[in-house]
């Protein structure tokens, strides 16, 4: 059943982590939960438990020996606990009573198939456990489940091993056999004998080699035990085999009997209606009214009981010698068809659940039973009532409860199942809900998209200081008139979703594009010191990135004008369809017209933008004043580069390794490839000659000429904006190698 792999779930769960389950179900390719009352196949578990092995890089006997100590742990934490412990009064009792457990909990679990154990008592403390299983490779299960037992219930320490293990050519189906020797020893004792002496003595390596050598002597006398008739029997001798071990397994009691059975024999088989007694050679003596009633000519025509019965469970050769051997286990015996009058044989066989007790001075056998019956349908079924169950048989009661445990496990079944179909939607439910909310933040700033999800008003905020930028495409209107709209759309979409991933590269928010029109805004919605120096990197990667992206018109790469101006700004969501996140202020139209007074392949500044990245690691050199539309005369600069991160840097891409080679820059100055992380407050700011120095025009290297003639060039035509302005830089002379370049 489902129980047993939520067990193994728990224990590797709970022992080695989430992940290492998750692993395991993935090698041993199993489904992703279990149901407690499902029934699943066995191999599903021997899978999992060896790719434990391999996992974990542990012995099977091992894994098996940890999850019995933990299924017995799980039982308790599941409910079982107080069934548990009445089983017995100490560890001998408790095993020989855990058949009958299974037989109860098989009412419910139908297609339960148990192990059976058989004790076999020695008289100085020792037994024999006898286990017997249709599943191979899996009694070190045991050891694990008794010792764990032993400590919580009975306080006692027990030492398991194995005797022996065969095949039990009794029992039909060639089920394991496995003998395992018990050896226990109470706590008290342990923990006196630990006191006495100190740890790792003399005297206890001695006990230690004592103990192995008596296990092994013990081993061969079972081993060499001879099984003949006529001889001394098998459970005999190897009781007179066990002499070793401390300490009574039972509680000492001596019954009174009386000296004759006071009880007349109408009287008796009206008592007890479901009762049989058979000789040696299986002739039945006695049997109880109802046995009568519903197997008619049990006694009258004088038939062997394994020509009316088999043996269900334990399933052993129905004689008294196999009998014998199983005497503490629970019987259950079968009505044969063939038996059966006509009437009975389009009815349910009727089943005998009990206990065979041995009268050795009739030499006959005795089988004290009931209808093993699990609901009121079976008993319906059966043609029988519940008036045919004698009234101080608890058969009654537990036939009426397990219906009733049986409506609830039903229910418990469904929810079950219910449960895992709204874990299955809660996941997919997350799932669906991630992908929204991963749109809706694209659209609009976290906290603002949080606000409106839970209805309330956004207020307007106001920003000290924040950084702008805006750029766009050179000759976008003449590009328009040549190319088709597809390939404008796609040109578009290729260059803005290198834009996009630069935003989260360099942690800026994108506001908003408009055609080829492209803003984001460094310092809002989330106030941070370093919002210039975001927007510098971030403008520096997109002269980066649109190189990438062509032309459809000449093939080649696109250029773009980049504007960048610091002030304060008002920000809030205006709408109620379609929301967006606006900023509303004069730094937003300063900001535009560094954009279109730029220059193509140029990142333009403003002189607060200037002033903003001031010593902090860029080389910027002076255009001079401009007329700008609106602002009358400004002094604007240029972005060139960031001295201190690499193009990899710039781009988010995995740094290359430094090879330490010296790159030639503008001004024809030699430095060494910058390894050192961007953004750094103490860094210097470099300029290409003397600020104060407007009046001497020159080209700056790998940059068009300045004033309009410089704009035709590269654009063939100049846009309005270009033609009214005039570029005007300063620095050391170049070398003639670098004028002829």
């Amino acid at each position: 059943y489902g129980f047993i792999n939520t067990c193994l779930q728990s224990l590797v769960t709970e022992k080695f982590g989430e992940e290492t389950w998750e692993k395991l179900k993935a090698s041993a390719e199993v489904q992703d939960v279990f149901m407690t009352y499902t029934v699943y196949d066995d191999i599903i578990t021997i899978k999992l438990i060896q790719e434990a092995c391999k996992v974990l890089d542990v012995s099977m006997e091992a894994i098996l020996k940890l999850f019995g100590e933990y299924f017995f742990k799980f039982c308790k934490m599941s409910g079982y606990d107080r069934m548990l412990r009445t089983l017995g009064g100490n560890l001998t009792e408790f095993i020989e009573n855990l058949d009958a457990l299974h037989s109860y909990l098989a009412l419910s679990y139908q297609e339960m198939n148990a192990p059976s154990f058989r004790v076999e008592e020695g008289a100085d403390g020792a037994m024999l456990l006898h286990y017997y299983s249709d599943r191979h490779g899996l009694c070190h299960i045991v050891p694990g489940i008794i010792e764990a037992v032993a400590k919580d219930f009975f306080d006692t320490d027990v030492a398991m091993s194995i005797l022996d293990m065969n095949e039990e050519v009794e029992r039909t189906g060639k089920k394991e056999h496995v003998v395992f020797l018990v050896v226990q020893k109470a706590h008290r004792q342990i923990r006196g004998a630990k006191a006495s002496r100190p740890q790792g003595s003399e005297d206890s390596q001695a006990d230690q080699e004592a103990l192995q050598g008596t296990l092994l002597r013990m081993k061969e006398r079972y081993l060499n035990i001879p099984v003949c008739p006529g001889e001394k029997s098998h459970s005999t001798a190897v009781r007179a085999s066990v002499l070793f071990g401390k300490g009574p397994l039972r509680d000492t009691f001596q019954p009174v009997y009386p000296e004759r059975l006071w009880v007349e024999e109408e009287v008796f088989c009206d008592a007890f209606p479901f009762h049989i007694v058979f000789d040696e050679a299986l002739r039945v003596k006695q049997a109880g009214v109802n046995i009568q009633k519903y197997v008619p000519g049990i006694l009258t025509q004088k038939f062997a009981l394994d020509e009316y019965f088999s043996i269900i469970h334990p399933q052993v050769t129905f004689n008294i010698s196999s009998i014998c051997k199983f005497i503490n286990s629970q019987f259950v015996l079968k009505t044969r068809k063939e038996m059966m009058p006509k009437a009975r044989k389009s009815q349910p066989m009727l089943k005998l659940r009990g206990q065979m007790i041995w009268m050795e001075s009739l030499r006959c056998m005795i089988f004290m039973c009931s209808p093993k019956l699990r609901s009121l349908q079976e008993l319906e079924e059966s043609k029988m009532h519940l008036s045919d169950i004698a009234p101080h048989d608890t058969t009654r009661d537990l036939i009426l409860l397990n219906q009733q445990r049986l409506a609830e496990m039903e229910l418990s079944c469904q929810l079950e199942k219910k449960k895992e179909e709204l874990r299955v939607l809660s996941n997919h439910l997350a799932i669906e809900k991630k992908k929204t909310e991963t749109l809706l933040y694209a659209m609009l700033p976290e906290h603002v998209a949080n606000q409106l999800k839970e209805g309330r008003k956004v207020a307007a905020g106001e920003f000290e200081t924040c950084t702008i930028l805006f750029s766009d495409v050179v000759t976008f209107t003449n590009i328009c008139a040549a190319c088709e709209p597809i390939q404008i759309v796609n040109m578009l979409n290729s260059m803005y979703s290198k834009f996009d991933r630069l935003t989260s590269v360099h942690d800026v928010y994108k506001v908003e594009t408009i055609g080829d029109a492209y803003m984001v805004v460094g310092g809002v919605p989330v106030p941070v010191e370093s919002h210039a120096q975001r927007v510098a990197n971030f403008a520096l990667g997109m002269r980066i990135s649109a190189k990438e992206v062509m032309n459809p018109v000449t093939g080649e790469p696109i250029q773009i004008r980049v504007g960048i101006h610091t002030g304060p700004v008002l920000a809030g969501v205006v709408g109620d369809k379609m929301p967006r996140y606006c900023l509303f202020g004069d730094t937003v139209n300063t900001a535009s017209r560094m954009e279109s007074h730029g220059l193509p392949s140029k990142v333009h500044l403003s002189p607060t933008a200037h002033r903003a990245l001031k010593n902090k690691g860029f080389e910027i050199v002076r255009r001079g004043e401009i007329e700008v539309k609106g602002k009358g005369k400004m002094t604007t600069y240029f972005l060139i580069q960031n001295l201190n991160a690499t193009e990899d840097e710039i781009m988010g891409r995995p740094s290359a390794p430094a090879d330490g080679k010296e790159v030639c820059t503008p001004g024809n100055q030699v430095r060494k490839s910058p390894a050192v992380p961007r953004n750094t407050d103490h860094q210097q700011q470099v300029y290409k000659g003397d600020p104060a120095d407007a009046s001497n025009e020159v080209t700056l290297a790998g940059s068009p000429v300045a004033g309009r003639n410089s704009t035709d060039a590269v654009n063939n035509q100049p846009s309005p904006d270009e033609t009214k302005t005039s570029v005007v830089a300063s620095g050391p002379v170049l070398s003639a190698f670098c004028v002829v370049l």
